[in-house]
């Protein structure tokens, strides 16, 4: 007589059962967290205005140069363009 081994799903559970009690107490101290949306002022571009000074006027504390990154970022500016009188700036708050 031939004997069969029988196929036995223990360390299939085991197994699964073991990655749960891994996995979980991770996933359970897991906090997400939605991206605020960033809010924007619009500016118009006057005669003379320069991004600098357009910057020091929405600049409360802090760097003016970070608030020209910012607004040529939202913006899509390039590093050396220039802002025309009649254009239309996002400034984020």
């Amino acid at each position: 007589m031939v004997r069969r081994k029988r196929f036995s799903l223990m360390p299939v559970i085991s197994l699964a059962a073991l990655s749960l009690m891994v996995a979980l107490p991770s996933l359970s101290n897991m906090h997400l967290y939605a991206a605020s949306a960033q809010r924007y002022t619009t500016v118009t571009v006057k005669p003379g205005d320069t991004l600098w000074s357009i910057a020091a006027r929405h600049t409360s504390s802090g760097d003016v140069q970070d608030t020209i990154d910012r607004i040529s970022e939202a913006n899509h500016l390039a590093l050396a363009s220039t802002i025309q009188p009649g254009e239309h700036l996002r400034i984020p708050q």
